[in-house]
């Protein structure tokens, strides 16, 4: 397909496979959200990141790079508190608002954490296997020319990432586990999630009521 082509498909579609570079990132979110709340403005936050080399990777260019990544996904979320959140509560909320933002920001685990994991919860149905992710890759491929054109090992890698998450967040014990555990929504993640009217979103945190 002629670049042209490519990138109106890509320009025109919610999703793209940023997470492959872009991962959970845990430590890397609640280092920088620990900065923004120190009052830094993303300038500052990003330079001393750099200047610090404060996530430890090998090149200026990957540490800013993953900064920017990270502000935006901060930004995302609309909410300060979840900022603080994620510098300042227990690994486990902090993890959970880290998840909410990494959905804010990605339509692709967006919709994966809302269409099949919150269709799970909502239907009792604990089973999940590689054909899960498959189904929903399938399916966004039928439904987005964009995703369709994905490379066989931008897709294999975009279903690794999806099921880390899983497995950060302890949705799964581990990558060959084939039951969802029964996750408990942090109450400060659920009242933002309400106060921001997207509560279409809940049930990816087990949360059905």
């Amino acid at each position: 397909m002629p670049g042209k082509d490519k990138a109106a498909l890509r320009e025109a579609s919610p999703y793209n496979a940023a997470i492959t570079r872009e991962q959970f990132l845990f430590y890397e979110m609640r280092t920088t959200a620990k900065l923004v709340c120190e009052g830094l403005n993303k300038d500052e936050v990003t330079d001393r990141i750099v200047k610090e080399n404060l996530f430890q990777y090998p090149t200026e260019k990957s540490v800013r790079k993953m900064a920017s990544a990270c502000l935006r996904r901060l930004d995302a979320m609309e909410d300060d508190s979840l900022v603080q959140a994620m510098a300042s509560q227990p690994s486990d909320v902090s993890k959970q608002v880290c998840l909410y933002a990494m959905m804010k920001q990605y339509r692709l685990v967006w919709d994966f954490m809302i269409t099949v994991i919150g269709s799970k919860y909502r239907n009792l149905d604990t089973s999940f296997s590689k054909i899960d992710l498959n189904t929903y890759i399938m399916r966004l491929q039928e439904q987005d020319d964009w995703v369709a054109t994905w490379s066989d090992s931008t897709v294999t890698k975009v279903k690794q990432v999806l099921a880390k998450v899983l497995v950060e967040n302890e949705y799964l014990d581990s990558l060959t586990s084939d039951r969802l555990n029964p996750v408990l929504i942090s109450p400060l993640l659920e009242n933002a999630i309400r106060a921001s009217g997207q509560e279409i979103a809940l049930p990816a945190f087990n949360c059905l009521s």
